[in-house]
């Protein structure tokens, strides 16, 4: 190997400390970066749970306000929720929606199922359950106050109810 005058070698190549540099930068911006991943899944949930309490809260303070009927409809079977407010009919996938509870119709995890926002609100309790990994949500809607609720569970071991069954 021959040395040049600047005391740098001919032959190309990293040196060692150069190759440490890299690997402590490279390492460094992971260490900023994958904690942020972590809890995609759950800011989802947490996300779509905001979204429907908003959408249930919306329709029946809509239908008192305005003295109409709207509906709501949930296809458990494709994760679609379709909904006639006063903007006019809307659908939207619910990627963690996984049942809905109400009295007259008890636990519901598959197929269709219509509500009605009467001109005196919601004639029921609901609640629609989003599961994630291992958290889960149920959105509670209360029909004699209009209120609507978002209870989360974590799903571990100690926990001693279960908010929907899978």
């Amino acid at each position: 190997m021959q040395i040049l005058r600047t005391g740098i070698s001919s032959k190309r190549g990293f040196t060692l400390l150069e190759l440490i540099v890299v690997l402590f930068v490279i390492s460094l911006v992971m260490a900023i970066v994958l904690p942020s991943f972590s809890g995609f899944g759950e800011r989802n949930l947490k996300s779509e749970a905001r979204e429907m309490a908003s959408i249930l809260r919306y329709m029946n303070d809509s239908a008192i306000s305005r003295k109409e009927t709207f509906f709501i409809r949930f296809d458990l079977d494709e994760r679609m929720v379709h909904w006639k407010g006063p903007d006019g009919e809307k659908a939207k996938r619910f990627d963690n929606i996984t049942g809905i509870t109400a009295q007259s119709t008890g636990k519901v995890s598959k197929g269709e199922i219509t509500f009605f926002f009467e001109p005196v609100g919601i004639q029921e309790n609901l609640s629609v359950y989003m599961v994630s990994s291992n958290k889960e949500m149920s959105i509670c809607l209360n029909h004699l106050s209009g209120r609507v609720k978002i209870v989360t569970n974590t799903g571990g071991s100690n926990d001693k109810k279960r908010l929907y069954p899978s």
